[in-house]
């Protein structure tokens, strides 16, 4: 079972928000990390940046291991041959 952690915070000055330290040691954050915020249906998300990047990996990736770059410029290559170039 998944670890929920559940804290209220204040929002403060300008708009910030302390991460409470337990937070930040379970996600393994340092000061100047780059995150991500996401505002849906009323919930603000917030993930590290490398998370980000390997959810949208994962989203773009290919299941069946298909080369789609490869494809292409085999298709490229047999229509500029059918061209005579």
């Amino acid at each position: 079972m998944a670890t929920v952690l559940r804290k209220e915070v204040e929002l403060g000055t300008g708009g910030r928000l302390v991460i409470p330290r337990e937070m930040r040691e379970a996600l393994e954050l340092s000061p100047g990390d780059r995150l991500v915020l996401t505002l849906r249906e009323g919930r603000l998300e917030l993930v590290t940046r490398s998370a980000r990047v390997r959810e949208l990996q994962g989203v773009l990736a290919r299941p069946d291991g298909r080369d789609l770059t490869a494809e292409l410029l085999a298709e490229r290559r047999e229509e500029a041959e059918g061209k005579g170039w």
